[in-house]
């Protein structure tokens, strides 16, 4: 199980980024980045992952995930198979801190883009 991912989600239906203006690719990628640079900052993962999939749902949408050298994936993806099993112990430490990290998400959103 991973402690924190998030994802942006483009609001207006389309199915692949290059679907997007390139306006919106801009605005969408600093979204993205935006939750990066709130995780690294709240949470300060060993790495982030990036992920654009939206194979079963075909819509638009970035998977931002805080990774760190002891999660039961690393060094894989988010998606593989486990490498170890999970470490409660710390997950529980990063669970505690989501409140506090969606808080710091809104306040980054709301001051870049006007709203959450």
């Amino acid at each position: 199980m991973l402690a924190a991912l998030y994802r942006v989600v483009w609001n207006t239906h389309v199915v692949e980024f290059s679907d997007l203006s390139a306006l919106d690719r801009l605005s969408c990628m600093d979204a993205v980045v935006l939750a990066e640079q709130t995780l690294r900052a709240t949470l300060q993962p060993d790495k982030i992952n990036l992920a654009s999939l939206g194979n079963v749902v075909p819509h638009l949408h970035w998977h931002v995930i805080a990774r760190w050298g002891w999660d039961a994936y690393w060094p894989q993806s988010a998606w593989s198979a486990a490498q170890r099993p999970a470490d409660e112990a710390r997950l529980v430490g990063i669970r505690a801190q989501l409140p506090a990290v969606d808080t710091a998400m809104q306040q980054a959103y709301a001051a870049r883009f006007g709203g959450a």
